[in-house]
C-alpha cells in the first residue's frame, strides 16, 4: 500500500495514494462507524476549488482525496516528487471498495442521480458482487433540501444501517455534500459521481488508452459536447497554466482549511 500524504495542487490538498490504501482507509472507517468523506478528483474538480476559496476549504475539509485524473497524478510527481502506480480513478475504487465491504459483510446506501440510473447501478452491483447488502437507495431531488429535509435524510440513512454511502451528485455538488454530511452520518461518504451512470450503463467510458493517456476529456467532451465545451476549453489550459507556474516556483498555492463559516449549500 502507498499512502504519501497530502499535498497541495494549486492550494488542494490532494492524497498521495494507491488503490489498495484508499479502499482499506475508507472499509476501516466504515467497519469502525467512523467519518472518512471522500472524493476522486479531476482537473475540473481541483479548478472548482481553485477558482472558490470556499469550496476549497471543503475540499481540504475532506478526509480522503484521490488523484482520479491522470493530470492531478501527473502533477504529484511533477510538484512533490510523488510517484504512484497509476491514479485512483473514481468508477474503479467504486468497485473495489463494493467489493471489500461485500467481503466484511457490511452495505452501502446510494443517493443521487435518478431512479431509474439507480436500480440499474443496484441490479449490476448485486450481479458483480453477490452477497453486497444494499441497505437503501433515494435519488437526487435536484435542488437545494431545506434544515428539515436534511435531517430527515441523516436519519433515514442512519435508520436503514448502511456502513458506508455511494454519493452521485456531480461535481461539485457532491463533494458539498460529503463535507456538510460527514459529521452528521459518521461513515464513510465516497463522492464518486459519474461511477453511478457508468456502471448502470448509462453513460459509456473512455476506452483505457485514453484513460491512460490523460484523454479521458476529449472522449467525454465528443460525448457532451454542448454541455462541456466551456469546462475544458477555459479550465484545462488554464490548471496547465497555473501548475507551471506553482512547479518553477513563481507562485505558491496554500491550502485554505475549513473555517466552520461555510455556508450550508447541500444540494440533494
Amino acid at each position: 500500500m502507498i499512502d504519501q500524504g497530502k499535498h497541495s495542487i494549486l492550494g488542494i490538498n490532494i492524497n498521495a495514494v494507491d488503490y489498495d490504501s484508499a479502499v482499506d482507509r475508507i472499509v476501516s472507517a466504515a467497519k469502525t462507524k467512523e467519518a472518512c468523506s471522500v472524493s476522486a478528483l479531476a482537473v475540473h474538480g481541483v479548478m472548482t476549488g481553485f477558482l472558490d476559496r470556499v469550496h476549497a476549504r471543503r475540499l481540504n475539509g475532506l478526509d480522503l482525496v484521490v488523484p482520479d485524473g491522470q493530470p492531478v497524478r501527473w502533477a504529484l510527481s511533477w510538484l512533490h516528487g510523488k510517484e504512484l502506480p497509476d491514479r485512483v480513478y473514481g468508477p474503479n475504487l467504486t468497485l473495489k471498495v463494493a467489493e471489500s465491504l461485500t467481503k466484511e459483510g457490511l452495505s452501502i446506501y446510494l443517493y443521487g442521480s435518478k431512479t431509474e440510473t439507480l436500480e440499474k447501478f443496484a441490479h449490476n452491483l448485486a450481479q458483480m458482487y453477490p452477497g453486497l447488502k444494499i441497505a437503501g437507495m433515494e435519488a437526487s431531488k435536484f435542488r437545494r433540501l431545506d434544515e428539515s429535509e436534511r435531517l430527515a435524510l441523516v436519519q433515514r440513512i442512519k435508520d436503514s444501517g448502511a456502513s458506508a454511502v455511494f454519493l452521485g451528485l456531480g461535481c461539485p455538488r457532491q463533494e458539498t455534500w460529503a463535507y456538510e454530511y460527514r459529521n452528521l452520518l459518521n461513515i464513510p461518504i465516497l463522492a464518486v459521481g459519474a461511477a453511478f451512470d457508468f456502471h448502470a450503463g448509462t453513460l459509456p467510458q473512455a476506452p483505457k488508452w485514453m484513460q491512460d493517456a490523460g484523454l479521458e476529456w476529449f472522449f467525454r467532451l465528443t460525448q457532451e459536447p454542448k454541455r462541456l465545451w466551456q469546462r475544458y476549453a477555459i479550465l484545462n489550459p488554464l490548471y496547465l497554466w497555473h501548475i507551471f507556474q506553482q512547479y518553477i516556483g513563481l507562485r505558491k498555492f496554500a491550502p485554505t482549511m475549513p473555517d466552520g463559516k461555510e455556508k450550508i449549500e447541500s444540494y440533494g
